[in-house]
């Protein structure tokens, strides 16, 4: 076996191991969408993207996003924050925030802002809505990770099947989270891969 095979059959390796809590929760739909960013060799950390006009610094600690009297479809988000090495970041910083359900962003509070430490092996979980779609992008929603003395990655994450992803101009289809749905609400899943 030469170097490159060895290579890439560790590669494969790596990233189904990555994949098992996903089993799940594939997609909805027969898409088969890509694992989320994994690691190995060569790292491939997860891309950056813009944080937008709407952050807002100093958010609450929470792990529910979910504000009283919300009808709006419930997100469950979890997964886990990774070295380029495939260690868990523990205690990895996550700052998320996005609109609400009809598209708009509260720029005076922090409805639907708020940021939770993974645990130490990496893992996070975050209960929040599917948000509503701001005008001229597709459904997403947006972070700031950053793992103890690490550089901070701002990256956002998006929905698969969304009518509007192929017309957004920002929208990674790497950033697209694995997501199903589960009675009454929505599971997503996304691994982290950032500079520790």
């Amino acid at each position: 076996m030469n170097r490159t095979q060895s290579r890439t059959g560790r590669r494969r390796f790596l990233g189904a191991a990555l994949a098992l809590p996903l089993v799940s929760i594939g997609p909805v739909s027969g898409q088969t969408l890509p694992l989320t960013p994994t690691c190995g060799e060569k790292p491939e950390r997860t891309p950056s993207q813009t944080a937008g006009p709407f952050y807002t610094p100093d958010s609450p600690r929470r792990s529910s996003l979910v504000e009283p009297g919300s009808k709006a479809e419930r997100l469950v988000l979890a997964g886990v924050v990774l070295s380029p090495q495939c260690k868990p970041a523990a205690n990895a910083l996550l700052d998320f925030w996005h609109c609400d359900e009809a598209g708009e962003y509260d720029n005076r509070g922090f409805r639907y802002r708020g940021h939770v430490f993974a645990d130490t092996q990496g893992r996070y979980s975050l209960e929040t809505i599917v948000p509503g779609e701001y005008p001229g992008r597709t459904r997403h929603i947006h972070v700031k990770v950053q793992a103890p003395g690490g550089r901070v990655l701002t990256t956002q994450l998006y929905f698969p099947d969304e009518p509007h992803n192929r017309s957004d101009g920002i929208y990674r289809r790497e950033l697209t989270m694995q997501v199903a749905r589960k009675g009454e609400q929505r599971d997503a899943k996304f691994n982290f891969v950032v500079a520790v």
